[in-house]
């Protein structure tokens, strides 16, 4: 196509549709990428060994003459965790509120780049004009703070991409979701809304962050004698703030562990998005100075992250904080699906140990950042979209939400249920589903990014599944035969010392094998250890039915 022929608008998702997290989406005009958010994901149960999962940017990175910039819409991680790897490959000028820079900064602090990252600091009611986009941001209402939806106006209409939000009439930080702004743009035309789905099952209305204050106030004078540690999502600088105030009306110092929070807290305080009182903050060092009447922590972990802030100080591995009977654990936070298990691992093993634990299961010590069904018809109706699109949810909660908009009278001929990588083409005239890009998911293990793919997640399952068998020998081509060996060692498939007869007679296959393989005259290690791979394969499976990873080294005399 020639340059500048593009007359459609292209919507393409890299990230955050039938899934949660990983939220990355691009708008394509001529020759013109706008990127919105770009966040990271967990990885699923069969991705052993890895960290967490970015998105797959080839077509950016095939095309990275053509961005104009990157739009932020919020500081979580599942729309900025992204951001250092892609500017690893990538320079993109980065627009964002000030809170959510000054959390990029801190990450990018621990990042070396080629280049000095441009973040440009906006604000809820700016504009931005970035090649053939005009983008607003608006302030709404969400679990951190300084949060915006956007308005973008494209040569085809205008664009509203929500973020996470939900509408919050009592906000700790007393600005609620601007709904006159959402009308008037509703008014104005917008061609097509994108729009959040995470709570689309949920009836009604999200509670308040307030809410979550006034428990915490009754549990902090109900065990006014335990000293109370809080594990929250370390991006809610408002949770934070009201257990910071909470404690000083009861005379409790509060002490932050937990990396993240502790970056979080710091650039919130720096920034002016918390006021903490004199003398209230100590350092987690001083924590055995005070009696657990007066002592408040605030940690990490509230998904049950292995080596967070909660889980250290679970499992005794806290070189600063010990629990006992005099703690009170409030984990003031819903674990993302997926991580069930690990927050289920950490409440048992507190009340293994006789420390009491509340929960969002049994107490009221959280509430959403996201909008529930009737939040959301909220929006479609203030916005009054062409077209639409449902965003940020799993498959079932795209599809509740087509229907929560076919209900409110939106023809289902003009809701677009997209897929990763799915081209949604705007023009004057229509909608439609094109083709798709290169998309998918990086998997980060460690420090390597991209290294870990489809063949060694296959590895790493059938090692997890069927275990190993090593078989090492030594051979004297000169003579075509054995000089030392062959011996085995099994690792995840039997336990040797109770399988003794079995690793004998795999020692007897495999040197029969090798003896097979050596009189054919034929010095080719291929050869050889394919014939002694194949023949102690078989034997196993003949015998277990199992079919563990077998591995074969040869050394020459």
């Amino acid at each position: 196509m020639a340059k500048g022929k593009n007359k459609k608008l292209r919507v393409i998702p890299l990230g955050g549709i039938g899934e949660i997290g990983k939220n990355m989406t691009l708008l394509e005009y001529s020759d013109n990428i706008l990127i919105i958010d770009c966040g990271l994901g967990f990885p699923d149960d069969d991705m052993f060994g890895v960290d967490i999962v970015t998105p797959d940017i080839t077509y950016l990175q095939n095309n990275r003459e053509k961005i104009v910039g990157m739009v932020v819409t919020h500081g979580h991680e599942d729309h900025i965790g992204a951001i250092p790897f892609v500017l690893q490959k990538i320079d993109i000028p980065i627009y964002a509120t000030r809170l959510t820079i000054g959390i990029l900064e801190n990450k990018f602090r621990e990042q070396k780049f080629d280049f000095e990252p441009r973040l440009n600091c906006v604000s809820a009611g700016d504009h931005v004009t970035l090649g053939v986009f005009d983008v607003e941001f608006i302030r709404v209402n969400h679990s951190i703070a300084d949060a915006v939806c956007l308005a973008i106006r494209t040569p085809v209409g205008m664009v509203v991409h929500s973020g996470d939000f939900k509408i919050d009439p009592t906000p700790v930080d007393g600005d609620m979701t601007d709904l006159a702004r959402l009308g008037e743009l509703g008014r104005e035309g917008v061609k097509l809304l994108m729009c959040e789905s995470t709570n689309v099952e949920r009836q009604g209305y999200t509670p308040s962050e307030r809410k979550v204050g006034e428990s915490l106030v009754r549990f902090f004078d109900e065990y006014r004698d335990k000293r109370i540690i809080i594990s929250t999502f370390s991006s809610n600088v408002h949770r934070v703030q009201q257990v910071i105030d909470i404690a000083a009306k009861h005379g409790r110092k509060v002490a932050i562990t937990g990396r993240s929070m502790i970056n979080i807290v710091n650039a919130a305080i720096t920034l002016g998005y918390m006021n903490v009182p004199t003398g209230v903050l100590c350092d987690i060092s001083e924590v055995k100075k005070y009696p657990p009447s007066k002592m408040t922590i605030v940690s990490t972990g509230s998904q049950g992250e292995p080596m967070s802030g909660l889980y250290r100080m679970t499992y005794g591995m806290h070189d600063k904080v010990d629990l006992g009977p005099d703690d009170l654990v409030i984990i003031s936070a819903s674990a993302i699906p997926g991580n069930e298990r690990l927050v289920g691992n950490i409440i048992n093993e507190l009340c293994r140990k006789g420390i009491e634990v509340l929960s969002d299961i049994d107490a009221d010590v959280h509430v959403s950042g996201h909008a529930c069904s009737e939040e959301l018809k909220i929006f479609h109706a203030l916005t009054k979209p062409e077209y639409f699109m449902p965003i940020h949810g799993e498959s079932r909660h795209l599809m509740r939400h087509k229907e929560l908009a076919e209900h409110m009278g939106m023809p289902s001929n003009r809701i677009f249920v997209s897929e990763i990588g799915k081209i949604l083409e705007i023009d004057s005239t229509g909608a439609r589903f094109g083709v798709s890009v290169p998309s998918g998911v990086i998997m980060v293990d460690g420090t390597g990014v991209g290294d870990v793919g489809n063949v060694v997640l296959r590895d790493r399952r059938k090692l997890a599944e069927e275990g190993l068998i090593i078989v090492s020998a030594t051979v004297d081509f000169s003579v075509y035969d054995i000089a030392a060996g062959p011996e085995i060692v099994s690792r995840g498939f039997v336990y040797e010392k109770e399988s003794e007869q079995m690793i004998s007679d795999m020692k007897d296959v495999a040197r029969d094998a090798l003896k097979d393989a050596l009189w054919q005259g034929v010095a080719d290690y291929a050869f050889i250890k394919g014939r002694v791979r194949d023949e102690i394969s078989k034997y196993v499976h003949q015998k277990t039915k199992r079919k563990p990873m077998v591995i074969v080294m040869l050394m020459e005399v």
